[in-house]
């Protein structure tokens, strides 16, 4: 089939798709899965549609820098959809001629567009003729994948749930220290108490009365001690 016709089909989805507001490639896989009254879509007309599709924030871009006229977004919905296949030709097709690709496209303009076309047209495809080495690509940037979300904190093990239920307050831990400091205090009274009645009951009627009162004093005070301790445990 004549490239002329791949061209005009290649129009027409690329027109519909416009009009619509559906996207190019979920079109032209409806076109190549149920053609319907026309004949399939020739082969030629599918990499323009694709190559339209590829670049066409590039060509977009070219359009208009170049349009003295109107900006993409402004221009009759036939006239940008003939431009963008003219200019994938004259950028990325090497095997198609720029004048070739240019002729095609006013030919195109002349039997869909106005009057005014086919000369805003040229003029476009011209300058981007003149000037296509210096179109720079724009490449749409690919996100990167996100890294695996946590799923959460391990489940831990019974003995590491008990050891962290077990009290870590540093008070509560001192708090056992003192308990058996006091209690190694406090014993050391009791012993030598203890080692003072031993005595006395030794030596008997050996000690008089001075030193009787004085190991009676001691317990006293002994007593008394520990009782004020106990209440400061309390």
């Amino acid at each position: 089939m004549a490239r002329s016709t791949a061209r005009k089909r290649a129009l027409n989805t690329l027109y519909e798709a416009d009009e619509k507001g559906q996207e190019i490639l979920s079109l032209l896989a409806e076109r190549i899965d149920h053609p319907g009254a026309q004949t399939p879509l020739p082969e030629y007309a599918i990499e323009i549609i694709r190559g339209v599709e590829e670049h066409r924030r590039t060509i977009d871009s070219a359009l208009n820098q170049f349009s003295q006229l109107w900006k993409v977004r402004r221009m009759a919905v036939v006239d940008r959809n003939i431009l963008r296949i003219a200019t994938w030709e004259i950028k990325y097709n090497p095997e198609v001629p720029s004048k070739v690709a240019i002729d095609e496209a006013l030919s195109l303009a002349k039997t869909l567009s106005d009057a005014e076309s086919p000369s805003f047209i040229h003029g476009v495809l011209s300058a981007i003729d003149d000037h296509k080495d210096e179109i720079e690509e724009i490449v749409i940037p690919v996100a990167e994948p996100e890294s695996p979300e946590s799923e959460g904190p391990e489940s831990e093990s019974p003995e590491q749930e008990h050891a962290e239920q077990a009290p870590s307050d540093p008070d509560v831990r001192d708090g056992a220290d003192d308990e058996g400091e006091r209690d190694e205090h406090n014993s050391a009274p009791v012993a030598e108490l203890k080692s003072e009645e031993d005595r006395v009951s030794d030596d008997g009627a050996g000690i008089d009365s001075e030193a009787g009162e004085q190991a009676e004093t001691s317990a006293d005070s002994t007593d008394v001690t520990i009782e004020e301790r106990s209440d400061t445990e309390e």
